[in-house]
């Protein structure tokens, strides 16, 4: 077998839903942590509820007498799901039990999502929704009409969400996962929505460097004669903005992706069906995160598509560069030529001169040598004259 393949098969049981049954309060909390930090919280709940607290799939949850803890493991942020009973006599929206108080207080700055879910069956609620606190709610039913969720998605003093599950049918397993589904929503929610700041504050950028862009290319169109090095250093500057903006939000604009399609995901699987005149929770949530998401995915494709923008501008100028060095390059050739046909005429005119000059000092020479044997007592006759020979 290869060595992963029992953690590779265990995948399918991994994150399983708190199974219940009866009335019932849940919160759900998402810790923004990453790396070592999600083990540091993870030991620190283990030190709060006086269990070891392991990672694996089959004890992701631990009964605490009527208590039952949660807790997963994402990439990014890290969750604890809480179940206690809910009480007849005790308050509609009751605070995470004691057992959990310090932990919540001092990991209170990295809790991105807080959410808190009242179950109750069908005869046993209020019937008025003004009694549990909510101004213009949105509900829908659920699970095939077997449950009844409502939601204000207004946050409460301490920031977390309320939701009500009026169930109707629902067995302690499909109970489970529809709390899952739930919480999932809206940790998704969240999760998904950190990009937005990047991106508004990545819209302001873009602007600047949309307007740089578009002063290079119109130097570029109308300044063809000009020199383009200072446009090309100018044009490799931008360049260098666009791949750091690029760096520091392509991650979280993809994360954003994943999560909007899980959100999506989520609803899908509500099967959610009206309930009178109210909004429907799906109808409700999607109405502003669909266009959230898209204006993340808008500015991500802007700022793809301006980094796109100038690096066609530069192999344009980086183009043009070359042509111009190609051009100074011919004429310098078409110079050299014409200087080495110089030298050539030049050359040979003074190997012209030199071979007089060398015959004139050859013959020089050997008259001189004649001149010296005579000077010595030789006689050297003389030729005849053509005249002698007309004799």
């Amino acid at each position: 077998m290869h060595p992963q393949h029992a953690s590779l098969h265990n995948e399918l049981h991994a994150r399983p839903s708190i199974y219940f049954d009866g009335p019932a309060n849940l919160h759900h909390f998402a810790f923004l942590q990453e790396g070592s930090d999600r083990s540091a919280l993870l030991s620190q709940l283990a030190d709060v509820i006086g269990q070891p607290m392991a990672s694996s799939a089959a004890q992701q949850i631990l009964q605490c007498g009527d208590i039952t803890l949660k807790w997963e493991q994402h990439t990014e942020f890290f969750t604890l799901t809480v179940k206690h009973p809910a009480k007849i006599d005790g308050p509609l929206w009751p605070s995470p039990p004691a057992l959990l108080e310090n932990f919540l207080e001092e990991n209170a700055s990295t809790i991105v999502s807080a959410t808190v879910l009242r179950v109750e069956a069908s005869h046993q609620w209020a019937g008025s929704l003004e009694h549990y606190g909510f101004n213009y709610p949105s509900g829908s039913r659920v699970g095939s009409g077997d449950a009844t969720v409502w939601s204000d998605f207004q946050l409460t003093n301490d920031s977390t969400n309320r939701l009500l599950l009026i169930n109707n049918g629902l067995d302690r397993f499909r109970l489970g996962r529809m709390a899952r589904r739930l919480f999932d929503i809206e940790t998704y929610r969240i999760m998904a929505m950190l990009a937005l700041p990047v991106a508004k504050n990545l819209s302001c950028e873009l602007e600047e460097y949309e307007e740089s862009l578009n002063r290079l290319s119109t130097q570029h169109a109308d300044n063809q004669q000009a020199n383009p090095e200072p446009l090309l250093k100018e044009l490799t500057g931008l360049s260098a903005q666009l791949e750091r903006c690029g760096a520091q939000t392509r991650k979280r604009f993809s994360a954003t992706d994943a999560y909007s399609r899980i959100v999506l995901a989520r609803v899908d699987e509500l099967r959610e069906e009206r309930v009178e005149n109210y909004p429907r929770l799906g109808m409700f949530i999607l109405r502003r995160f669909q266009p959230a998401v898209r204006y993340c995915a808008a500015m991500n494709q802007r700022l793809d598509t301006l980094a796109a923008s100038a690096a066609r501008l530069n192999d344009l100028l980086r183009t043009r560069t070359q042509v111009e060095i190609e051009a100074q390059n011919s004429a310098i050739l078409s110079n050299m030529s014409e200087r080495a046909e110089s030298q050539l005429k030049i050359q040979k005119a003074v190997e012209g001169l030199s071979v007089i000059v060398i015959s004139y000092y050859l013959f020089s020479l050997f008259k001189l040598g004649l001149q010296s044997l005579s000077a010595l007592g030789y006689d050297i006759p003389r030729p005849l004259q053509p005249w002698c020979w007309c004799r």
